[in-house]
């Protein structure tokens, strides 16, 4: 049946049954008419919920140009024909209307001496045949339902073909695909081929995976392959749900996390940015498959067919699976680079509210202020850092004036360049919300009127998840870019997962303070009790949390 025919009948648009007779002779049309004026009886057969009570609506037309015309303009049910019209005669009647109706069922009318080509019309694809002078109501109700009941099944035989089809297919895909995971070795080189894979298909046109770019809600392409013509580079597309661009099927599988499929281009609201530039390129149906493993969103992998509702039913539970397949491999990928190399992904941010006078000071005496360590105490946040071309008494003064910061200590005096320790319970909340998420402050600067810091994330972090969390936390901050580094020194790694790995919160907050309050250097430029006035403990539990992190770091470091 053709599209609108199958919308009629499926979605119940029309509340008649409606009957198309394309018939020249007036006698002939008008008895026809007579036999199903006032009959409820065929309507109530055919579809008892949409069009109980009401009688056929018959259209009649007397040439085969206005019947066709009818059939690519109005939804029709049932073609009643006659195969001798002014301009078309015989069997070329049929076929011409049945290459115009595709699924809707057709009853020919004959005389009773084309009673052989009416049984070649069924050959040819009818559903039926009656002669003229032998149609009673009775047999013109009954054939028409029998007509529509046999095209209605054969209908549903060849979507459960098309369907179970279809379902091989996805999974000798999701095979290949799963083997492409255990072969590949990089991220970039799995999402090609799963993009290859894919487009091979006779059934998918064109397949391309995204992920939203840091700092920006715009879905950006990693990989494609397929019938693409520049669709691509022609359409924006984000996961903004307050935007028409993020009301997609792309933009929302990002956002919920659950397979989004859009089987009619052509009459899908979420289409609307997208419809004419899909459609240019034979896009009539997609979906798209949200890459998310765990906490980590990857992005979305998108398929298009050129065949209306191509994703239906179990096909979508296939693609889900698929996708869960390429987030975990992505995972495993991003692991196995993050403990074979030292790369790390690091994020930048200018933020404009904390610390003010600070970035007036940069700006007005043209020094620099570096926070080199953040500490989380008990009740306080520690920050080491250096200062370059301003007064140390001016610099107190304006860490006086500063909300949010307090207690300045200087510990190393140079001619151009002091060391200090500060209280910022101001940035804890920050400071809590990048630690928690598996982020951790690199560094600091305030210069030339700038605050700006650097938050270090390990390869395979959802960088766009992190960016959120800081803007949700300080809507002042703007992320300013992505660099992937890496580590000047593999002890360093090393050092750090001793760190992370054996010592407790408390015991690691004590020999970090330790150090950079300069309690290991000589002559010493804190003392035990200043350190654990600033953690807000007492001495004794300052000593013992040393002594035992001491032991740990070092049982790490040099016990093999």
């Amino acid at each position: 049946m053709s599209e609108t025919n199958t919308q009629a009948e499926t979605n119940g648009d029309t509340d008649s049954l409606e009957i198309l007779l394309i018939e020249d002779n007036p006698g002939d049309a008008r008895l026809i008419r007579e036999m199903l004026r006032g009959t409820e009886e065929l309507a109530q057969r055919v579809s008892s919920d949409r069009s109980a009570g009401n009688t056929p609506e018959i259209t009649c037309q007397s040439n085969l140009q206005e019947g066709v015309e009818t059939l690519e303009s109005e939804p029709i049910d049932v073609v009643l024909l006659d195969l001798h019209l002014p301009d078309s005669e015989g069997l070329e009647t049929l076929e011409t209307v049945h290459a115009k109706c595709e699924g809707a069922p057709i009853v020919v009318l004959t005389g009773l001496r084309d009673q052989q080509v009416g049984v070649k019309a069924i050959q040819r694809g009818a559903q039926d045949f009656l002669v003229k002078d032998e149609v009673t109501s009775e047999l013109l109700v009954r054939t028409i339902h029998h007509a529509i009941e046999r095209a209605r099944q054969e209908r549903e035989r060849k979507r459960q073909r098309e369907q179970l089809e279809a379902l091989n297919r996805l999974n000798r895909i999701g095979h290949d695909i799963t083997h492409a995971v255990i072969t590949t070795e990089t991220r970039a080189e799995l999402e090609q081929r799963v993009c290859d894979r894919l487009a091979e298909s006779d059934a998918y046109r064109f397949a391309w995976i995204g992920g939203v770019n840091p700092g920006s809600d715009r879905v950006v392409p990693r990989a494609a392959a397929g019938v693409e013509d520049g669709y691509l580079d022609s359409v924006n597309i984000t996961v903004d749900e307050d935007d028409e661009t993020g009301q997609g099927p792309s933009g929302t599988a990002i956002r919920t996390g659950t397979v989004q499929v859009s089987n009619s281009t052509k009459t899908d609201s979420g289409f609307e940015p997208w419809r004419e530039a899909a459609l240019e390129r034979d896009y009539h149906s997609s979906a798209a498959i949200p890459l998310i493993h765990e906490d980590l969103i990857y992005g979305v992998l998108n398929v298009y067919s050129s065949s209306p509702r191509a994703f239906e039913g179990a096909e979508t539970t296939i693609l889900a699976r698929i996708g869960d397949v390429i987030a975990h491999a992505i995972t495993a990928i991003e692991r196995k680079d993050a403990l074979v190399t030292d790369a790390v992904i690091e994020l930048e941010f200018r933020i404009e509210e904390l610390a003010e006078p600070l970035i007036e000071l940069s700006e007005t005496n043209s020094c620099t202020i570096e926070f080199e360590q953040l500490i989380r105490g008990d009740e306080t946040l520690l920050a080491y850092g250096s200062a370059q071309g301003v007064d140390q008494e001016v610099f107190r003064e304006t860490i006086a004036d500063t909300d949010g910061f307090s207690d300045v200590r200087f510990l190393a005096v140079r001619r151009d360049e002091f060391e200090f320790e500060l209280i910022t319970p101001a940035a804890t909340s920050l400071f809590e919300t990048i630690a928690t998420h598996g982020g951790r402050v690199r560094s600091a600067t305030i210069d030339d009127g700038e605050f700006r810091f650097v938050v270090e994330l390990s390869r395979g972090r959802d960088t766009r998840q992190m960016i959120e969390l800081i803007n949700e936390q300080r809507p002042d901050v703007t992320y300013l870019a992505q660099r992937t580094s890496e580590r000047s020194e593999r002890d360093e790694s090393r050092s750090m997962s001793v760190l992370d790995d054996h010592l407790t919160d408390k015991q690691r907050a004590a020999l970090e303070t330790a150090y950079f309050a300069g309690y290991f250097d000589w002559p010493r430029e804190s003392t035990g009790e200043e350190i654990a006035e600033r953690l807000g403990i007492a001495p004794a539990t300052f000593n013992q949390h040393l002594r035992t992190a001491e032991r740990k770091f070092f049982d790490s470091v040099l016990g093999e």
